[in-house]
């Protein structure tokens, strides 16, 4: 019988490790404990909201448009004092 080769089990230098760390910090991936790494919110993504809030977007399509979750939409408009509710409601609503 021939043995069989035994596998050794490389491990990364820790240069390698922080490399991989920074590279998941710019794309927003997600660490391995399953949470993200929230993105910084620019001016443009701001006025974009702004806007998508006057035409009174849902918060849901917003999220989508602006490639974020629904929570992060939601804490950006309160953290900004803003409004998700309709403005063209009629007074009796």
């Amino acid at each position: 019988m021939a043995k069989k080769a035994k596998k050794s089990a490389k491990k990364e230098p820790k240069n390698t490790q922080k490399k991989t760390v920074k590279k998941l910090v710019k794309t927003g991936a997600k660490k391995k404990d399953g949470r993200s790494n929230p993105r910084s919110w620019s001016k443009d993504d701001i006025k974009q909201l702004k806007t998508l809030i006057k035409q009174n977007t849902p918060t849901r399509l917003i999220a989508l448009k602006l490639k974020r979750t629904e929570p992060a939409v939601r804490w950006k408009v309160h953290s900004e004092g803003l409004s998700l509710r309709p403005t063209n409601r009629s007074p009796r609503d």
